[in-house]
């Protein structure tokens, strides 16, 4: 099998603007398994559609037009592993304030596979808790104000890689008031690192993997 890629793959800006919509989302390029470029690019396509399509489905009936402007950040890009979030931003008159969404993609850039949270760690090792315990434990050490109790992460939690840190994520309303933004919770990798999968995407970013 061969190594992963662990420098930098290359990253241009893609764009979807129509009346109404500027959303713009990264594009990778220049890889030497083009298989794996389509692949990825296409996750990142279809995830900025999805989120257009969710955002002009929760319009009113009775409001104006509504607008949309879309961003995206890469979270890591190193180490054989992409890992980056898209957001939009959609406002609909009269209401007092927009609505912001928050996507996530993680790749294995030699393979183009997106790995869902439970991919990254070992069948049975007990991660959930692991997870758990860490964002209990920062609600209680940060004051975060909740608007429902936390009762544990989603098989399909929403998750990004920075760094030497899993980011665990949740939406506007999910959990906190909306003044409060997108609650976000970095656990170490080190907390982590007895139950992660070495060669997947968070297991790299252990040293010496």
């Amino acid at each position: 099998m061969a190594a992963p890629m662990r420098f930098p793959v290359p990253i241009q800006t893609g764009s979807y603007v129509v009346p109404n919509v500027e959303v713009y989302y990264p594009s990778v390029y220049g890889l030497p398994n083009r298989g794996a470029q389509a692949a990825m690019n296409e996750a990142i396509r279809a995830q900025a559609n999805a989120m257009i399509e969710e955002q002009l489905g929760q319009r009113p009936p009775d409001g104006g037009a509504t607008t949309i402007t879309g961003l995206y950040e890469l979270k890591t890009n190193q180490r054989g592993v992409l890992s980056l979030t898209q957001s939009n931003y959609a406002y609909t008159p009269p209401a007092a304030h927009g609505m912001t969404l928050l996507r996530s993609l993680t790749f294995d850039v030699a393979t183009g596979k997106a790995y869902a949270l439970p991919e990254l760690f070992r069948l049975g090792s007990g991660y959930e808790e692991a997870i758990n315990r860490s964002i209990r434990r920062q609600i209680e050490d940060r004051d975060v104000p909740l608007l429902v109790e936390f009762t544990g992460i989603a098989k399909d939690q929403p998750y990004y890689i920075a760094d030497k840190a899993l980011v665990v994520y949740f939406q506007l309303y999910e959990l906190t008031p909306y003044v409060y933004g997108f609650p976000m919770f970095p656990i170490s990798v080190y907390e982590l690192q007895d139950f992660v999968v070495e060669a997947g995407p968070l297991g790299r970013m252990l040293p010496g993997v």
